[in-house]
């Protein structure tokens, strides 16, 4: 479980953006965000602690100076939300369905899985739930090219 805490001004804007529930009269408590995506979520007035049930299945990072949170997923599931006031009372809670946003190629070899993704053309990928040598090696892969292209080492370098 995580728990956050922050002061909030009184003057917070008004909860109800993005589907976090503040009352029974609220029309849907549940989050939809993607793997690896983040989505902007604000949080009801007077938020003083944020608990998030399962930090596997989302992340959240307190932005300051407002009643805004970033949620970011992180793996397929649900969990939920809570928002409490100062005195530990109940403002809301919302269930965080993560969901897959991948939409390439899929090759499934017995119980290996890879991932490509396909515009223009289909290259490798990394994607939760693709097999650990595959991921190893396509995420060595992205290392080294991310390392090339910073100047952080990892491959050939250009000649002074």
């Amino acid at each position: 479980m995580w728990i956050a805490r922050r002061n909030v001004s009184r003057n917070a804007v008004a909860a109800a953006a993005l589907g976090l529930a503040i009352a029974p009269a609220f029309a849907d408590p549940r989050i939809d965000v993607k793997v690896d995506e983040a989505k902007i979520i604000e949080l009801p007035e007077k938020t003083a602690t944020v608990i998030l049930g399962n930090p596997i299945v989302a992340d959240v990072t307190l932005l300051k100076n407002n009643n805004k949170v970033v949620l970011t997923g992180k793996g397929f599931g649900e969990t939920n939300l809570i928002a409490l006031d100062a005195g530990g009372n109940t403002l809301g809670e919302s269930v965080i369905h993560v969901l897959t946003g991948f939409k390439g190629l899929v090759v499934q070899r017995g119980v290996d899985r890879e991932s490509y993704s396909c515009e223009p053309r289909c290259l490798p990928t990394v994607v939760l739930g693709d097999s650990a040598a595959f991921m190893g090696a396509t995420g060595g892969q992205i290392q080294t090219h991310t390392g090339m292209a910073t100047g952080g080492g990892g491959g050939a370098t250009a000649a002074k």
